[in-house]
């Protein structure tokens, strides 16, 4: 109706005030009236604070919803039907903000329990804390995997093993470490990842969990039985004709009628043939003596003495090494560090070592080219890590070869122990980096060692 709408009791107000106003000064004039006067003081008094506070309606209406949005409070509504076309707007307005927040708090619920349930299905431990060790998040796989049924704080973990915690909050973004725990007298290999982000001016470290005993169990049983292979194939190489040549010679010697040594029957020719059965045998065994002790050598591999040094010395002393194997297939060697005065923490005679069997390797793959090409260049990767790349545009490695290069003894030369790379692999293991390799038949082979 009109009488409720905003504009119109405004002006009735307003008026009203006017028209008290003027009575009041009329009044004002005469002594008889003194009661009325102060009755109409009054009335316009109390009708401007009226007036006032309707005025303000709008502005608590507006209170009252900031607050509820502070507080995260959507639990009111508004109606300002029949207070104008302006008012019934602004209530509309406030409702569909409302609506709105109520449907986005609503999907990030969702949200967050879709988040949970993954967290809580995936078969890897999973646990967010904060930097002072307050746990935020851990999943079921967690529980299972450290036999633990409640956690509140990244200590709690000491009970599994003593160092764990400590090891837990020291973990940086891009950290990787293995640890072994013994649970009940069983042990598992755990392989843990870490990852830092930021949630509401909070730092938070989540890192995961996985049990890798049965993998690298497999691994390790895989890899001893190439191991074995290899070794039986070498040793049978050099035994089989060591002992058919020794079961010809004791013919040889020997009467096959009375089975006894006769060697007044031997002649010239069989006297030779002897001799040439022994050279044979005394070769092959040099050969099967010298396979031990470089197998031997593959596992005395002295432990790393750390120390800082100028990566571009350690490429301008192997550049020079091999110049003139270089030179002599006419190879072009480049090399680069990002920046130049890169330092390095390592053992620099092992490393020289691995960088050296890996140039000896490319310049094999290249020396036939015609364009002969070699590139080391050293930077930090995106995990702050430093690493050397070393390329070459040779023929490239065949993709049925790529998962045995790096098995002892394993090599595709005419030439060569098949330890140079298997013997790197070591190295860098024990540096706690890695050594990989890309390669395309036809294009060229980049080996990567990251430190």
């Amino acid at each position: 109706m009109i009488f409720r709408k905003f504009r119109f009791q405004i002006v009735v107000r307003v008026l009203l005030i006017v028209a008290s106003s003027l009575v009041l000064g009329h009044l004002f004039q005469k002594e008889q009236y003194q009661v009325s006067v102060i009755i109409l003081l009054l009335l316009v008094l109390l009708q401007t604070i009226s007036l006032i506070l309707f005025a303000e309606h709008t502005n608590n209406r507006l209170a009252k919803f900031l607050q509820g949005i502070r507080h995260a409070d959507f639990s009111a509504s508004f109606s300002d039907e029949g207070l104008g076309k302006s008012f019934t707007n602004l209530s509309h307005q406030f409702n569909q903000i409302i609506h709105e927040f109520k449907k986005n708090r609503a999907e990030k619920e969702e949200h967050f329990n879709y988040l949970l349930t993954v967290i809580q299905h995936v078969s890897i431990g999973i646990i967010v804390f904060r930097h002072d060790g307050k746990i935020d998040v851990f999943n079921n796989a967690i529980k299972k995997m450290l036999r633990v049924s409640h956690l509140r704080n990244i200590s709690e973990l000491s009970a599994v093993k003593d160092d764990l915690p400590e090891i837990l909050l020291h973990m940086k973004a891009g950290d990787k470490n293995l640890i072994k725990i013994f649970l009940e007298d069983e042990l598992i290999q755990v392989s843990i990842n870490a990852t830092e982000f930021r949630m509401r001016g909070e730092e938070y470290v989540l890192v995961s969990l996985q049990n890798i005993h049965p993998e690298l169990e497999e691994k390790e049983i895989e890899s001893w039985q190439r191991l074995i292979r290899v070794l039986t194939h070498e040793i049978m190489n050099s035994i089989t004709p060591i002992s058919s040549l020794a079961s010809t010679v004791q013919e040889m010697m020997t009467n096959p009628e009375t089975d006894k040594l006769e060697l007044n029957q031997l002649n010239e020719e069989d006297l030779e043939s002897i001799y040439s059965a022994m050279a044979t045998i005394e070769s092959r065994s040099r050969g099967l003596l010298n396979f031990v002790e470089i197998y031997r050598n593959l596992t005395r591999i002295p432990k790393p003495n750390f120390r800082y040094f100028a990566i571009k010395e350690l490429f301008d002393k192997a550049h020079e090494l091999l110049k003139p194997k270089l030179d002599k297939f006419n190879i072009k060697c480049v090399c680069k560090v990002f920046p130049e005065e890169m330092m390095l923490l390592a053992d620099p005679d092992l490393v020289d070592q691995v960088l050296i069997n890996l140039l000896l390797n490319a310049i094999d793959a290249v020396k036939e080219q015609e364009n002969a090409q070699i590139s080391i260049t050293a930077s930090t990767n995106l995990n702050n890590r430093i690493t050397v790349d070393i390329a070459d545009n040779g023929s490239g490695i065949k993709t049925d070869l790529m998962d045995k290069i790096f098995m002892p003894f394993f090599t595709s030369k005419k030439e060569g122990s098949g330890i140079g790379l298997s013997l790197s692999r070591q190295i860098m293991q024990m540096h706690k980096g890695a050594i990989s390799v890309k390669s395309k038949p036809g294009e060229g082979t980049v080996f990567t060692l990251t430190f």
